[in-house]
């Protein structure tokens, strides 16, 4: 059986045809398909050697990245804001000739105009001004004595069967 490879770099399909018939590894696979010859125990050692290495390598792979998921689980926080919700914005501005210690870096209070996935708000500081995309790690909730009250949260119209209109 010939499969035919498209390739759009610089190498042509006939030299991949040639580095692929080179290849012990897969001429060995081909043979396992095409004819049903069984291999020799060198070459099937090598591949159970093979093997080993390669499910080391997942496994090793796999731990750290457990690890790494660990780490950043116990630094993240799970918050949930809703709309409606006052909230600091993190945007530091450095200005020169002061020191970054002593800038203001948080803004607000915002207020949470929608909830785009669940990382990612918009937000508003008032109801002229133009509304931000942000994400979730630049908010903190404000929890000061008087949060902003021009947004109304609007509940959604319940549903009954009464107010439902069938068309027969």
């Amino acid at each position: 059986m010939t499969t035919t490879v498209q390739v759009e770099d610089e190498w042509s399909s006939e030299e991949l045809k040639k580095s692929q018939k080179k290849d012990s590894d897969l001429k060995l696979i081909r043979n396992w398909l095409k004819n049903g010859v069984r291999p020799t125990w060198q070459e099937v050692s090598r591949y159970e050697r093979l093997d080993r290495i390669h499910r080391f390598a997942s496994e090793k792979l796999k731990m750290h990245s457990d690890k790494m998921k660990q780490r950043l689980d116990t630094t993240s926080t799970e918050t949930a804001l809703e709309p409606g919700d006052a909230v600091w914005l993190y945007a530091p501005k450095r200005m020169k000739g002061r020191s970054p210690k002593l800038q203001k870096n948080w803004e607000g209070p915002y207020t949470i105009i929608k909830k785009i996935n669940d990382l990612v708000y918009r937000i508003q500081l008032s109801p002229r001004r133009k509304p931000k995309v942000v994400h979730l790690e630049r908010l903190a909730r404000y929890t000061g004595h008087d949060p902003p009250d021009w947004f109304v949260v609007e509940d959604p119209p319940l549903r009954t069967e009464d107010s439902v209109i069938r068309d027969e």
